[in-house]
This record gives C-alpha cells, structure tokens and sequence, in this order.
C-alpha cells in the first residue's frame, strides 16, 4: 500500500441532502485529498449531469427515457473505463448508480441490475456514503435552498424526497460496496464531512489496496 492520498468516494441520497456541498468540502480536506497550498482542479463527477437533452434541468444518466437506455449504459461504462484507467487518483461523485436505480425504479418501474457496475467499482476501491435527513428536517433543507435555486419547483413536494430516502435505502443495505450513512439532520455539513474522513480512515479507505 502506497502513502498516496487517493480515496474513490461516491456520495448518494435524495435531494435536499447537501450532497453536492459535501463533495466540494471533501475535495479539499486535508484529511481526505491531502494539505492543499493553492486550489486545484481535482474531479468531481456526477450523474445529475442533465447532458443528454440541449436545455436546462433536462434528461441525463439518472433520468433518462426508456429510449435512451443504450445511451446511459454506454454512458456508465464510459464513466467506469475512465475510473480503471486512472485508479491512482481521487476520485468523488455526486450521485450515481443508485439515484438511476431509484429514479427509474419510481418512474418507470425498471428495476436495473447494476452488479456490473459495483463490481468494476469495488475491484478499485470505490465506497459509498450514503447521506439522509429526518423527514421533520426536509423543509428547513428546503428553505435554504430557494435562496438559491434556479428552478425552485422541484422541491414543491416534500413527500417524494421522503419515500425516495427509504426506496434508496432499501437499495444502498444490499450495495457491494463499503457504505457509511450519515444523518445530514442538522444541517451541519461541516460535521458531516469530518464524519466522513473518520470513517475513511477507521476503514482504511484513503489508499489504493488494490
């Protein structure tokens, strides 16, 4: 095992979770990506990419039509070859296989068999942390996102974040992956990330084993 920092984390849950600030917290931890003197370009990739449609808040890799189910695929195998070819690297992702799995799940009743892709992602040392709130907590996260939100109507209904959660849930206890839930509750995202790090640390999960 090399002293290279070079965790692969992948981070899921509904909306309202704070995902994507935790991913740009992580990415400059000195924990988690090592002591940084100046910013740098390091990755973060994410399958809420609306990349497949040419307007806003469109079509990507996690709610795709059944018409563009060769598309993804292709997609997902694109991403996983890029993964293997630079394994030695820090790697975080803001959703992924799991918001695909649950969101065609609910909308087109599509169950996906994605061992194919856990499979190629623990062979490189990938985990997954799985980020929830208390139903009670939905609306406070709700309030201080329409203070930034550009398209403020997805978040009108409360209750599907909810049953979301527990769909993802469900799908996140039979993952292959090592996996860390974090309560996202109080809103607290620099807790969070500390959590994180102590989590990829006890499990050593920071360095290439592999």
């Amino acid at each position: 095992m090399g002293t290279k920092l070079c965790p692969k984390i992948i981070l899921e849950g509904t909306r309202l979770t704070f995902k994507t600030e935790i991913a740009f917290e992580l990415n400059q931890h000195p924990r988690v990506v090592g002591a940084r003197k100046y910013r740098y370009h390091s990755p973060i990739i994410s399958a809420e990419w609306c990349a497949f449609t040419n307007y806003p808040w469109g079509r990507g890799l996690i709610n795709f039509e059944p018409h563009e189910e060769t598309l993804a695929m292709e997609t997902y195998d694109a991403w996983l070859r890029v993964l293997e070819l630079q394994k030695y690297y820090s790697w975080i992702i803001d959703r992924f296989h799991i918001s695909t799995k649950m969101y065609q799940l609910q909308t087109f009743n599509k169950n996906y068999n994605f061992e194919w892709i856990e499979e190629r992602l623990k062979r490189i040392g990938f985990c997954m942390v799985f980020l929830s709130r208390d139903s009670n907590s939905f609306a406070e996260a709700r309030n201080e996102r329409l203070k930034v939100s550009g398209n403020p109507s997805q978040y009108d209904n409360l209750e599907v974040f909810i049953r979301d959660q527990e769909v993802m849930r469900e799908m996140v206890s039979k993952s292959m992956l090592p996996v860390c839930e974090i309560d996202i509750s109080d809103n607290n995202i620099i807790s969070a990330t500390e959590k994180i790090a102590d989590w990829l640390e006890e499990h050593n999960l920071l360095y290439a084993n592999y």
